[in-house]
């Protein structure tokens, strides 16, 4: 399965996004595995700028579960403020406000892998240090991660090791990977997007993807400056074990 990035070819805009953009600027920033487009409505000049989300219908993409974590989240850590959600028979949509900060991803952090991949543990930390855990609704457990996959038909390899120990139990982000971190201008984190499976896991769970998604988006060599940014030593266990049901769920 190819990773997710930008498109490499036109798309078609779904007429809910075109209608909401009318006259505005409307650029594809973003095309997953699963078919899901994220749009950019307005320019850097613009104030007002959103980013609108689209999952077409049978995508599996669950975006009322990504409005009901944003919602939940926003009370405590920096990550995009709901502007609206819509359905039709074609998909689904999200809207929010743009956030301050560009994608740690962008050409300006490829080529300053360094301080980008620094802020990514930074910034994981804080998320980590900041959701409650006591508050928080959700889970991304083990097993509710195995119990949704076996739903939805996947095949989960009989070889699959039993869960280490719980390290530390935090709201985990649950797509920890390069990505969906912006960071200022100065090179720090600025925030989180598409959190549409947050939860409470072992914070392992978002480290070894975290740390796994370096190489795919700066190269390899970069998880101990990931884990250096977050506070941690390395654990080859726990991240084998969580890079693996990463892999078939």
């Amino acid at each position: 399965m190819p990773h997710a990035g930008p498109p490499t070819s036109a798309v078609r805009v779904p007429a809910p996004i075109a209608e909401l953009a009318g006259d505005r600027p409307l650029l594809p920033v973003w095309l997953n595995q699963l078919g899901g487009l994220t749009f950019r409505i307005g320019d850097d000049r613009d104030q007002g700028r959103l980013f609108a989300k689209w999952a077409p219908t049978g995508s599996g993409l669950d975006l009322p579960a990504e409005v009901e974590r944003l919602c939940w989240a926003r009370d405590f850590t920096p990550v995009p403020r709901v502007r609206e959600y819509g359905a039709d028979a074609d998909g689904a949509w999200l809207v929010t406000y743009a956030l301050a900060g560009e994608s740690a991803v962008s050409p300006r952090w490829q080529a300053d892998p360094a301080t980008a991949v620094r802020a990514l543990g930074a910034g994981l930390r804080a998320l980590h240090d900041q959701l409650p855990v006591a508050d928080c609704p959700f889970s991304w457990s083990v097993e509710h991660r195995l119990e949704r996959a076996r739903r939805s038909g996947l095949a989960v390899p009989s070889d699959l090791p039993d869960a280490p120990p719980i390290d530390r139990l935090v709201v985990c982000h649950g797509d920890a990977c390069a990505p969906n971190t912006l960071l200022h201008d100065d090179g720090s984190w600025s925030a989180h997007v598409d959190m549409g499976a947050l939860g409470l896991a072992d914070r392992w769970a978002d480290l070894a993807v975290a740390t796994w998604s370096t190489e795919w988006n700066y190269g390899p060599g970069w998880d101990d400056t990931l884990l250096d940014g977050y506070g941690i030593e390395p654990d080859p266990q726990r991240t084998d074990f969580y890079r693996r049901l990463w892999s078939v769920t």
